[in-house]
């Protein structure tokens, strides 16, 4: 889950190398030590308490610490205490991080759907994904990961679109007001690429 805690002063990375002011696009993991998109990668912040939070949404005020969207990325960062390097000094790790990591990215995913189906740009169900797909429509497909692969083959009918699965039929549903949906058509623009930016981010910490 996404906690809202009064990040600390600037810190430096690790290895004396301090990092640039948050400004422009890209960010430099403290692992990798590889720049990357700052969309496509996790912002940390150290709490007054010295927790560490996941600031999902990037929008928590002061210095951040930045992590590639991967799991074993997150593990090696936590055998080599690569956190409180960063913050120059001690960090309070919650046992549950990476799964909240996992659970509030997740939840952003679901939010994002529910923003396209209340501005129309959204729909669930077989035939309500057939009736864009017939009538040429761009979308993006969410499949539920518990869907029928031969269920969603028939769908696409030989079509060549892209298709994500970050959630269960359960969580689909629970968007759309219904117990499950396996279909859903996102239309292309700008919520579908948020959609997919998230998926990656998911899929970096929780494959398969």
């Amino acid at each position: 889950m996404e906690a809202a805690s009064q990040p600390p002063p600037e810190a430096s990375l690790p290895d004396g190398d301090d990092d640039p002011p948050e400004r422009g696009p890209l960010r430099r993991c403290v692992v990798t030590r590889e720049s990357q998109a700052k969309e496509s990668m996790i912002r940390f912040v150290v709490g007054p308490d010295r927790a560490l939070v996941a600031d999902l949404a990037g929008r928590l005020p002061g210095r951040g610490i930045w992590l590639s969207a991967q799991g074993d990325v997150f593990d090696r960062a936590l055998k080599a205490g690569s956190f409180a390097k960063a913050a120059r000094g001690p960090v309070q790790l919650a046992p549950d991080l990476k799964a909240r990591i996992v659970g509030g990215l997740r939840s952003r995913i679901r939010d994002l759907i529910g923003f396209a189906r209340r501005g129309g740009q959204a729909v669930a169900g077989r035939e309500a994904v057939l009736e864009w797909l017939r009538a040429g429509r761009p979308v993006l497909l969410v499949e539920a990961s518990d869907g029928s692969e031969a269920e969603r083959a028939r769908l696409l009918g030989g079509r060549p679109l892209e298709v994500l699965s970050p959630l269960t039929a359960e969580e689909l549903g629970g968007v759309f007001g219904r117990d499950r949906a396996v279909h859903v058509a996102i239309a292309e623009g700008r919520m579908a690429d948020a959609l997919r930016q998230e998926a990656k981010r998911l899929a970096g910490f929780a494959p398969g």
